[in-house]
Parts: structure tokens; C-alpha cells; sequence
């Protein structure tokens, strides 16, 4: 492949070569790539987890009784949101428990060893603390892959406010972005909206720009370059700090 996939995410030119996407959770494809998909003809997206936590909070709001019933809910969503988009990419599903990831790195890192042999780029989360799920993506693509890594803008704390569709400025990771025009503002809204479990999360924050970045090398000893995690203001069990002790560990 050419140098510098993210330049050629953003130029919009379709991409022959194979590529995996490894997202962390169904609607993180819609939410931060969604025309790429259309554009990669090659393309294998790979979810790592099933997009229900263990924690029954946002399911039992949601109606739903077993976790189980929460993560068939939203695969079902994935399939309308792909369909909306008219993406077709090669689908691998892990299946891991939403916020777990990182209690998983060596059989996650080994698994994605196999499926990731023979690509030539890989396409991922960034480490910025947004989400522990997110950061355990970018740890573990960067373990089992040795070639090109890019990542695509999602969410982190800034000043104390989650920052949605952007990176954390990095002068030595510059930024590749592509506007999208408003039939694809559009088209990006309504596989969005196939989410329906995921609204009050999401709002109504819609994509006007894909932003992508080669990845940058990061100390995942060290606290996500931002400072500060935006999970560690959620209430849950695992934090910004218990997250780097266990993958300190792998």
C-alpha cells in the first residue's frame, strides 16, 4: 500500500488494498467512519466486544431483562446501520463484555495476530481515555500488528468537557481531515440513528468531518495524553489508573 492511509481516507479516493477496522463497540463504525466503509473495497471490521456491559444499568433502562437481550439488540442496529450505509465489508465479532476489554488483552492481542496477518494497514481507536474499550483497542492492534496503524477521531475530555470527532492535538501525529457534504452528513445521520439504543449516549452529535491520523506512539503506562480519562468521571469500577495497571501487565 502507498504510504499514509489516513491522507488517503481523507482525499475520498477508494481503497483496494485489504484494510481491518477494529472498533471497539456496534456503532463506533457509523460514528466515526461511516463513508470510509463505503470506499474500502477490501475492508474487514472487527468488533471486539458485543456492546453490552456487564453492568445491567443502561440495558435494564433500556426495557431489557439479560444482558444477552441487550447485545442481540445491538447487533441488530449494526445490521440496519450497515445496510443504511451500503457498506459490505468482510465482519468478525469477538463477542467480549462492553468495559472489559482490557481483562482480556492476551487472548484479544493473540486473536487479532491471526486476523490481522497479511493486511496491509489497520484502522483504530486512539489512546485518549475516552472510553476503556477504546484504549484497550489501540493497545492491542498496536501488540499484534508490526505495519501501518491509523486511527480515526472519536471522543476524550477536554477542559473538563467530552470532545466529540477530534483528536487531541499532537504536532507529531498531524491530522488528515475530509468534510462531508450534506448528503453524506445525512446518510452518516440515519446509520447513526439505526443506534437507537445507544441515543441518549450520542445525542444529537452528528459528523460534519472524518478526521484521520497515523498513529502515534504512545506510553500506555502513562496516563492518556489528554491527562485526565473522560470514563473516570462515569461512576464505573474500572478506572483510567486500574486500566493501566492490568494491561501494564501484558
Amino acid at each position: 500500500m502507498p504510504p499514509d492511509l489516513a491522507a488517503r481516507l481523507a482525499s475520498g479516493e477508494r481503497i483496494e488494498e485489504p484494510v481491518a477496522i477494529v472498533v471497539a463497540h456496534p456503532d463506533d463504525e457509523s460514528l466515526w467512519l461511516g463513508t470510509a466503509l463505503t470506499r474500502l473495497g477490501d475492508a474487514t471490521l472487527i468488533h471486539l466486544t458485543d456492546g453490552a456491559p456487564e453492568d445491567m444499568r443502561d440495558a435494564g433502562r433500556l426495557g431489557f431483562a439479560k444482558r444477552d437481550d441487550y447485545a442481540g439488540a445491538r447487533a441488530r442496529e449494526l445490521d440496519e446501520a450497515l445496510d443504511t450505509l451500503g457498506a459490505q465489508p468482510r465482519r468478525l465479532a469477538y463477542g467480549f463484555v462492553d468495559q472489559g476489554l482490557v481483562w482480556r488483552l492476551p487472548e484479544l492481542i493473540e486473536r487479532l495476530r491471526k486476523d490481522l496477518a497479511g493486511m496491509s494497514a489497520v484502522v483504530t481507536h486512539p489512546y485518549e481515555g475516552g472510553h476503556p474499550d477504546h484504549d484497550a483497542a489501540a493497545f492491542a492492534v498496536r501488540r499484534a500488528f508490526d505495519g501501518e496503524v491509523v486511527e480515526f477521531a472519536c471522543y476524550h475530555l477536554f477542559e473538563g468537557e467530552r470532545v466529540w470527532g477530534r483528536f487531541r492535538p499532537d504536532p507529531a501525529a498531524p491530522e488528515h481531515a475530509r468534510p462531508l457534504d450534506p448528503d453524506e452528513q445525512a446518510l452518516v445521520g440515519r446509520a447513526i440513528d439505526a443506534h437507537a439504543t445507544q441515543r441518549d449516549v450520542t445525542g444529537g452529535w452528528r459528523p460534519v468531518a472524518e478526521r484521520w491520523r497515523v498513529a502515534p506512539r504512545y506510553d500506555f503506562a502513562a496516563p492518556p495524553p489528554s491527562g485526565a480519562a473522560l470514563y473516570d468521571g462515569f461512576g464505573w469500577a474500572l478506572t483510567s489508573a486500574g486500566w493501566r495497571e492490568v494491561a501494564g501487565r501484558c
